[in-house]
């Protein structure tokens, strides 16, 4: 990343969701100003506000090399807990 020390980053992995027929997750990082908005097992950013190409890249590569462990953490959400934890949570039926 090409954040400096005093930047964070936030990683939120949803729940398994069902997209043209495919299995599909969406892991969303976010920060002071900046969000991003990918869907795995494709590894791809979908949305991207606030971040550089470069960093796009970056993003991208972290879910490839760490899309194992996404997907179990994918499997592993509630979704009704998720959504009763934090109303403002994107579901799968309806993108926020």
């Amino acid at each position: 990343m090409l954040m400096n020390d005093k930047d964070e980053l936030t990683m939120q992995v949803s729940g398994i969701c069902v997209r043209n027929g495919k299995k599909v997750a969406y892991v969303t990082f976010t920060g002071r100003g900046l969000l991003a908005e990918g869907v795995i097992p494709e590894c791809r950013i979908e949305k991207l506000e606030g971040f550089s190409e470069e960093e796009k890249g970056q993003l991208e590569l972290f879910m490839k090399m760490n899309l194992s462990d996404l997907k179990k953490r994918a499997a592993k959400v509630d979704p009704l807990r998720a959504i009763m934890k934090d109303p403002s949570q994107k579901t799968c039926q309806g993108k926020k």
